[in-house]
């Protein structure tokens, strides 16, 4: 399976996982809605319903029509009462007959209740009943507890027929914004996974990048080690002092091998959080007099001019060897690319809340085209000379990640006329 396979078959799985988690998201937000709309919608009617049950349960003595009432009065305004009228109340004596058909009326007793049976198992829930298939009610039913009548349960019907059709319209524009929120889903999906896969393919590239690089690398001085051993094993009698170029060079592709792994073994710690920094105060002037020190022999030696101006009278939290180290990428780079004559100064000051440390050189100085990539790792503009010089494109991303592990900026820009300068920025 090559690259491209394996990331479309990732690519799917994210959006897949993504679609799920929208489809769980918004199903489980649309039922919590519609629970939340009925139960709103049927609060009132049930608290309706429990205030004419408490009226009835009151004044049992006063439910049945008085004589000469008028047959359609469920009201009980013949006591003073004044239940809601949207509510129908019918009485069921002790054989589940309905005892009040007069006061219901008789249309609409045979209309809807007259086939109508007592369900003594819904007794004190609220419950929804359907007449005619047509027609929806709320529906309570409770005991009579009035012992001198003939009445064994009460039932309150109250018509929802505006609830349930405002229920079913909502329900169906919730299914439409469902379809609507799942072919955006699967968009949304389309786009996330894509976003997702991207820096894996990135990752995936550069690590690629880096083992070819550092192949690449490894193979040039253990090839000419290889080679100059192979030469001295042609005249095993042969002195020293004969073979001394081919000794000489081993021992350099050696210790540029050696460079090499260790810069390698650090950038791979830095990548997986193993090195952790040990941090100590540091006074930043006499720090970095005594770490160029060396460096100032190697200019005058190499009739390069050196220049300081310390102005960071400061104490800081930091990496003394890391600190150390960045310092030493900085200077050597500045030494290796400018020539006899040319200067190389380091300058530190204060800038609001951060310490700031310039390195700065004459040299011939790096493309502006070229400027934002010079800290990726095994970059070099200048592949020969870098070579000739034992670069092999590390310090940089070295530099670069000893600035940020201690929570900075380090920059470059060209200097006038020539030469570029390094800008690193440590808060205070």
């Amino acid at each position: 399976m090559n690259r491209n396979e394996i990331v479309k078959k990732q690519q799917t799985r994210f959006m897949l996982l993504n679609l799920l988690a929208f489809t769980v998201i918004f199903t489980l937000f649309g039922i919590i809605i519609f629970n939340q709309v009925q139960t709103t919608l049927f609060s009132q009617t049930d608290e309706e319903l429990m205030q004419v049950r408490k009226v009835v349960e009151e004044a049992p003595q006063e439910r049945i029509r008085p004589a000469g009432a008028d047959p359609q009065n469920t009201n009980f305004a013949s006591r003073g009462a004044n239940p809601n009228p949207r509510i129908t109340i019918l009485f069921w004596n002790e054989q589940g007959e309905i005892a009040n058909e007069e006061q219901i009326g008789t249309l609409l007793f045979e209309n809807f209740f007259e086939d109508l049976t007592l369900d003594t198992e819904s007794e004190g829930v609220i419950t929804n009943t359907t007449f005619d298939e047509t027609f929806d009610y709320r529906s309570l039913l409770f005991e009579d507890e009035d012992p001198t009548d003939d009445i064994a349960y009460t039932q309150l019907l109250v018509n929802i027929d505006p609830e349930q059709t405002i229920i079913e319209n909502f329900g169906r524009l919730l299914a439409i914004c469902s379809l609507i929120f799942i072919v955006l889903s699967i968009s949304a999906s389309y786009v996330l996974s894509k976003k997702m896969v991207k820096p894996i393919v990135q990752s995936w590239n550069r690590q690629a990048e880096f083992v070819e690089n550092a192949s690449h690398e490894l193979r040039t001085p253990l090839t000419v080690i290889q080679n100059k051993l192979e030469l001295l094993l042609t005249a095993p009698q042969a002195k020293i002092m004969d073979r001394f170029e081919n000794i000489a060079m081993s021992l350099s592709e050696t210790r540029r091998l050696s460079k090499l792994t260790t810069d390698l073994l650090t950038l791979a710690r830095a990548d997986s959080s193993e090195i952790q920094l040990q941090k100590e105060s540091i006074d930043l002037d006499p720090f970095i007099r005594q770490a160029l020190a060396p460096y100032e022999e190697i200019a005058e030696s190499q009739d390069k001019e050196f220049w300081l101006d310390l102005q960071a009278d400061v104490s800081m939290e930091a990496d003394r060897s890391r600190l150390h180290q960045l310092l030493v990428i900085l200077l050597d780079n500045a030494l290796k690319y400018t020539d006899t004559g040319e200067r190389i100064g380091i300058r530190s000051y204060m800038e609001e809340r951060n310490t700031v440390i310039e390195v700065s050189d004459e040299g011939a100085g790096i493309k502006e085209d070229n400027l934002p990539y010079i800290f990726d790792r095994f970059y070099r503009e200048d592949k020969a000379r870098s070579r000739e010089t034992g670069g092999i494109g590390l310090g940089l991303s070295i530099a670069q990640w000893i600035v940020e592990s201690h929570g900075g900026t380090i920059t470059a820009f060209a200097n006038k006329p020539s030469g570029t300068t390094f800008q690193v920025k440590l808060p205070k």
